[in-house]
């Protein structure tokens, strides 16, 4: 294994968050890999964590000022073992090859989870929408597009929305998409309803997270229901993972974006949490106005001198780190396990260190790792391609039925594959046991490609 990793590392030197995230996978599948060495034999290891392309340009864009800026693009097309390509595109200054390898490379498995015929991939840019104004927004998205439209289609690779790529974005990118291709066709995931989106597709991470945490509870014969919720971020995922929250019956305590957190002891009712709404999707503003509107509450600013993240330091239940990767390092796992936090739900991707999660693990506590537990989001995405194939809208009953399904059926696989593999209970590892089995044998069933 150490082998394998130190190969990766030498080609591919300074990605660590690649380097993190195929190193997770090839700790948790060597059971695998001893009673099957046919896969070894194969090199599977060694062509899977290769990309099966990775595209890189340039994008010139011109301000409302008339002056000309340029920004990187990518798209990482990782597997196609089991469908298109398929992945969210992310805008955003953090944005590298490292970071989208690693989300691509997460989304292979994530989407074999899902039961339905995707393969793995993901984008983006390091523009940063934020202080953008609609025209320069579209602009920047029409440049983008006129790339990328090369490299994607409905039979090949159909991006969606990520951190930065809202609706505004989508809508843009496929008007680009149509006028370039000539053609009207469900190449973008994440459309307008009135244009051939999905009802429950904003909603569908969030919520998707929420049900599998009620899966991990229900086999302890506990619910939701009365219990403490921290949720870190404020935006789609966080909002509708509160949404549902309340709706079972928890009660949850934060929020936080880039500036820093709230904490409200009282907890985010459906009246906060339609303010929160409004706050981040209509008035893009920052999250400590909660505090003017709440004054029950208390607004803490990022400490960048601190070695931890005093959101995770609050007495509660339940944990559902829904803002980006590494968000929870070794310090605030322990102190969520020291607050009494017996269960773990990642909404963002891998939002939490390896350090972080073998205290998670030591603890026992109930870990669902993002490649299971935000499944929901590529889930519904996959629905809404197959509703745009058949050209029909599902009723929203409809779609939040089959994705309530799809969570349950991903938390049996992971339940199945860790027992099988003598890791019973272990989230994580039954969730990489099982994502990669499926990608492996579809992989050898199609020969050597």
């Amino acid at each position: 294994m150490s082998d394998i990793l130190e190969i990766i590392k030498a080609r591919d030197p300074g990605e660590k968050e690649f380097h993190q995230a195929v190193q997770e996978v090839v700790e948790t599948v060597q059971p695998v890999l001893d009673r099957n060495p046919e896969y070894r034999h194969a090199k599977i290891l060694e062509r899977i964590a290769e990309p099966r392309r990775v595209i890189m340009f340039r994008v010139p864009w011109m301000d409302d000022s008339g002056e000309i800026h340029i920004n990187r693009g990518f798209r990482v097309q990782m597997n196609s073992a089991l469908g298109p390509f398929k992945g969210g595109l992310r805008f955003h200054p953090s944005v590298n090859l490292s970071i989208l390898k690693f989300l691509a490379f997460e989304q292979v498995f994530k989407n074999a989870l899902t039961t339905l015929s995707m393969g793995g991939a993901k984008g983006g840019s390091d523009f940063d929408p934020k202080g953008k104004s609609d025209n320069e927004v579209m602009r920047f998205c029409q440049a983008f597009m006129t790339e990328l439209s090369r490299h994607i289609g409905p039979n090949i690779d159909i991006p969606a929305g990520d951190i930065g790529v809202g609706a505004r974005e989508v809508g843009y990118l496929f008007g680009a998409y149509k006028r370039i291709s000539n053609e009207f066709t469900g190449v973008i995931t994440g459309k307008g309803l009135g244009w051939g989106g999905s009802l429950v597709r904003p909603e569908a991470t969030g919520y998707g997270c929420v049900y599998f945490a009620a899966e991990m509870l229900a086999v302890q014969n506990e619910s939701l229901k009365g219990k403490t919720c921290l949720v870190s971020g404020a935006g789609n995922v966080a909002q509708y993972t509160v949404e549902k929250i309340i709706e079972l019956g928890g009660k949850v305590v934060t929020l936080s974006d880039s500036s820093g957190y709230i904490y409200d002891d009282e907890g985010i009712d459906k009246d906060k949490l339609a303010f929160v709404m409004r706050l981040k999707n209509i008035r893009r503003g920052r999250i400590k106005e909660y505090v003017d509107k709440y004054s029950e509450s208390v607004y803490t600013e990022v400490d960048n001198t601190l070695d931890y993240n005093p959101l995770w330091n609050h007495k509660a239940d339940c944990a559902f780190p829904s803002a980006t990767q590494n968000e929870i390092n070794e310090k605030d796992a322990q102190n969520l396990v020291n607050n009494g936090v017996k269960l773990v739900g990642e909404g963002a991707n891998m939002p939490s260190t390896p350090e972080a999660i073998d205290i998670f693990l030591d603890n026992n506590l109930l870990y669902a790792s993002g490649k299971a537990a935000n499944a929901g989001g590529v889930a519904v995405s996959g629905l809404e391609m197959a509703q745009n194939s058949m050209r029909l809208i599902w009723p929203k009953e409809e779609v939040d039925s089959r994705l309530r399904i799809i969570m349950k059926s991903i938390h049996q696989s992971c339940l199945d594959a860790a027992a099988e593999y003598s890791v019973p209970g272990n989230y994580m590892a039954g969730a990489n046991i099982a994502g990669f089995v499926k990608v492996v044998n579809a992989m050898l069933d199609q020969g050597l490609i």
